[in-house]
């Protein structure tokens, strides 16, 4: 009995995730994996899920960010959300024009697919497939020879984006 209920209660959530899924208008890109969605007058914050591309800053970032400007910027986007992360950003699965737009950055060599927090069966093991192909051919940030993750960039480069993203002091005295 117990078993029958926790089964039904899968199936109602499985069932209606495509139903929490929604259309939108991309109004800005902020870099590789990151949007702004426009959707019955009110901006979202997305996060792409599963991926991550290379920061602004770090080899290959404007790159993946002017990459994914040109597949979704201005353009209306299938959104079907997964998460929301600590920032409040919906983690989501970004589709356009038929094509799931993660899985495009991976296999176009723009992102790594984020082992931490990329755990949905079987998405991800394709999504790693994609990136291991990008790898073998050489595509897009697989070009340099041992490119760092985002991930191990910002942990080695901590001390100077701390700085960098320290807000101005005022100069007034109280």
């Amino acid at each position: 009995m117990r078993n029958s209920i926790l089964l039904a209660i899968m199936v109602v959530f499985i069932l209606s995730r495509p139903a929490l899924a929604w259309h939108g208008y991309v109004v800005k890109v902020l870099d590789g994996d990151s949007i702004r969605v426009q959707r019955a007058g009110r901006v979202y914050e997305i996060r792409l899920y599963g991926i991550d591309t290379p920061e602004y800053k770090q080899s290959f970032g404007k790159k993946a960010g002017q990459l994914t400007r040109k597949k979704i910027w201005r353009k209306t986007v299938f959104v079907e959300p997964m998460d929301v992360d600590r920032y409040g950003r919906i983690v989501a699965l970004i589709r356009s024009d038929g094509h799931l737009v993660n899985r495009e950055l991976v296999r176009d060599g723009a992102a790594w697919v984020y082992p931490q927090y990329c755990k949905r069966q079987p998405l991800c093991r394709d999504l790693k497939e994609e990136e291991n192909r990008a790898r073998l051919e050489r595509l897009g940030l697989w070009k340099e020879e041992n490119p760092i993750s985002p991930w191990k960039w910002k942990r080695l480069n901590r001390k100077s984006l701390r700085r960098s993203h320290r807000p101005a002091r005022s100069h007034r005295q109280y």
